[in-house]
């Protein structure tokens, strides 16, 4: 029997039949050798248990796309969150995600929640990432404006929601689909989520396609990948690539840089770009460290 794994939780996974059963399994020890770990997502073999007992997972079926942290298998949109207000916007995190997602294969979609609390904040975060070929939604899941909107452009996709704790996932999935997931204000102390979510589940949804719910999350590192090639996850680095004096250019400190020059005439957002240098630098730290 096939089916999709919607949860796991303390060596349980959780499948979803085609005619809509859930089954509770266990890995077979032989996934456990080949240490392959099942995710939330994965389309997996099983075989169901007989008289209430445990049934077992036998495999898991080659995943088309694969995200770590939310660990998910298998999605064809990353809803990538954050808040116009409190907690304040970890963009530099909404960059990590973004660059996870192109490089499995993943389409990005960019929702700025809480627009009610602060337009100025949602218009202005939405206008930096105006060249990163990610679609764009502020929305208000309180007060339901632009769900319509973001609800459409979900029909029919397996779709996961991450970002900050605290930026009101579990809130717009209940304002999305009808859910009553639990929601955690925010800590003013320390400005971030309360965790109300604390696994990855992923639950079918009215109209077709499933939403997977994913915990909050406060720190997200990038994959380690060549210095040089993170540029490539910039979409706005690409009219500039072949313009610059050096080559390869990482678009970052060298003179005569088609890409910085564009930064400068407004083309591309200085805000972005400076955290594009952060992260920059980070890798080039972390290539050294691994390969000397």
């Amino acid at each position: 029997m096939r089916g999709i794994v919607t949860r796991g939780v303390g060596g349980f996974y959780y499948a979803l039949d085609a005619v809509g059963n859930t089954h509770e399994l266990r890995a077979q020890a032989k996934l456990r050798r080949a240490r392959v770990t099942p995710m939330v997502g994965d389309r997996v073999e099983f075989e169901p248990g007989a008289s209430g007992e445990d049934g077992w997972l036998k495999a898991v079926l080659p995943r088309e796309n694969a995200l770590h942290r939310p660990p998910v298998a298998n999605i064809d949109a990353v809803v990538i969150v954050v808040a116009a207000a409190a907690p304040s916007p970890d963009l530099l995190m909404a960059d990590r995600l973004l660059i996870a997602a192109r490089r499995g294969g993943i389409a990005p979609i960019l929702v700025v929640n809480k627009r009610d609390l602060n337009p100025d904040a949602a218009e202005e975060i939405l206008h930096q990432y105006r060249g990163a070929e990610v679609t764009p939604f502020a929305v208000s899941a309180r007060s339901g404006e632009g769900v319509d909107m973001l609800r459409e452009a979900l029909v029919g996709r397996v779709h996961a929601l991450a970002g900050q704790s605290g930026a009101g996932k579990s809130t717009l999935l209940n304002a999305l689909h009808g859910f009553s997931l639990e929601t955690g204000d925010v800590s003013r102390r320390i400005e971030r989520g309360r965790h109300t979510t604390r696994h990855v589940s992923l639950i079918p949804v009215p109209g077709g396609g499933m939403a997977l719910d994913t915990p909050g999350f406060s720190l997200f590192e990038t994959e380690l990948l060549d210095p040089v090639l993170l540029k490539d996850s910039y979409p706005e680095f690409a009219p500039h690539e072949g313009k610059c004096f050096f080559s390869p250019c990482y678009h970052d400190s060298e003179p005569r840089c088609a890409a910085r020059r564009a930064v400068d005439e407004g083309e591309i957002d200085k805000n972005r770009y400076g955290r594009y240098r952060a992260l920059l630098e980070e890798m080039k730290l972390r290539w050294r460290d691994r390969y000397g």
